[in-house]
């Protein structure tokens, strides 16, 4: 399949990330996931050239980045032609990270950086202008998001994954709360799927508490994906405390305190004790 529709990428980083052959075709695979990619790019623009316009020395991060993708193709797109700028790519797979250091090598993309850690012990940037985080599991989102917050970050954007922990943590609180509330969470299904809604709630309430104006939205072309929810965040003010009255609220009403709110020194306001 011929490339169609994609414009911005070189040949020779469309060949470097095995997108395109050597004919210069890309097969259906190849093209599903560069449109996907591409379309995320699309949504990411205004924010990189937000912080650009305003930070020429501006750090991007891509938290969780696997392959680094994403990293390579907002570098070639934005930060290539600059004079200024660097982006960070952290996983914590090493033979990841030294695969993508060779690519950068070999493509000359030299403000490209390079860190293999987990997200709970990554050593941050002391400051971040835009932050991503593709698919980081769990809680690795929560620690992506933490470091966004306490480190400024003028834009946010994560596409969350599997999460377990406000999942467990329902588990033992049916009892606890409103009967008409834990119905909604009886069932281990519906414990799991609630517990991932309740999760992203939380999280977008903790960015508009920490003052960003907060978008969710689906990542469209993400169809095979069973998480493809797009958390988008711009800072705005310094805090939000009618957002903190409602995150607060919302914790105690179901007995949760996930590990972002819990790092952020965030807890649940007293509810009152359910009839018997």
């Amino acid at each position: 399949m011929r490339r169609e529709l994609l414009p911005a990428q070189s040949p020779a980083l469309l060949r470097e990330l095995h997108l395109l052959t050597r004919e210069g075709n890309l097969n259906a695979d190849s093209l599903r996931k560069l449109k996907q990619v591409n379309h995320l790019v699309g949504l990411l623009r205004p924010a990189v050239e937000d912080v650009l316009a305003r930070h020429p020395s501006a750090v991007l991060v891509d938290a969780g980045s696997g392959n680094a993708y994403l990293g390579f193709i907002l570098y070639e797109l934005f930060l290539k032609d600059a004079a200024e700028g660097r982006l960070l790519s952290i996983e914590g797979r090493a033979e990841l990270t030294e695969r993508a250091k060779e690519r950068a090598q070999r493509l000359g993309f030299t403000r490209m950086d390079f860190q293999t850690a987990h997200l709970e012990g990554a050593p941050w940037p002391e400051r971040i202008h835009l932050l991503t985080a593709l698919h980081a599991c769990d809680t690795a989102t929560d620690d992506a998001l933490l470091a966004a917050i306490q480190r400024n970050a003028d834009h946010v954007a994560v596409v969350p994954c599997c999460q377990a922990e406000v999942a467990a943590q329902l588990k033992g609180q049916r009892q606890e709360v409103d009967a008409s509330l834990g119905m909604l969470f009886q069932h281990p299904w519906h414990r799991r799927e609630f517990g991932s809604h309740l999760t992203n709630v939380i999280r977008a309430l903790t960015l508009e508490a920490f003052g960003y104006q907060v978008t969710v939205t689906e990542l469209t072309g993400w169809e095979h994906s069973l998480k493809n929810e797009l958390i988008l965040g711009r800072r705005v003010h310094r805090e939000n405390r009618p957002a903190r009255a409602k995150l607060e609220a919302l914790l105690g009403s179901f007995g949760v305190q996930p590990k972002l709110t819990q790092a952020l020194g965030v807890g649940p306001a007293a509810t009152r004790t359910p009839p018997a």
